[in-house]
């Protein structure tokens, strides 16, 4: 399969979720909350692509890594983890039958949920 769970990104939404570092907002609110390209070039630019990776839950390996056509399933706005952009993800990961990456979406939505019940 050519996309794949970004394993790297998984560990840092994660620690982001566990640092409180979330958005907890509904699914709708993603066009507007979700990175533009000019804010996303800007990121690239002052953090690199390594970074940049770290927001996406699925990578294609076949893709140039310094290409955005390498990374897909974006999660947050660079600051923070969006409960939004993860349904949102998990809903595309599940259409598109790339399972592994929608079940990660789902154990990242319920430790968002989880905390919101403590």
């Amino acid at each position: 399969m050519a996309i794949q769970l970004n394993q790297p990104a998984l560990r840092h939404a994660r620690a982001l979720i566990r640092q409180g570092k979330v958005v907890r907002d509904e699914r709708d609110d993603w066009s507007e909350a979700a990175p533009t390209a000019d804010e996303e070039n800007a990121f690239i630019e002052r953090e690199g692509w390594t970074e940049f990776s770290h927001w996406h839950l699925g990578i294609d390996r076949r893709e140039d890594p310094e290409t955005k056509g390498a990374y897909s399933f974006p999660v947050g706005d660079f600051r923070r983890v969006h409960r939004a952009g993860v349904i949102s993800a998990e809903s595309r990961a599940g259409q598109y039958d790339h399972y592994e990456i929608r079940d990660a979406l789902k154990a990242l939505l319920r430790l968002i949920d989880e905390d919101d019940e403590k």
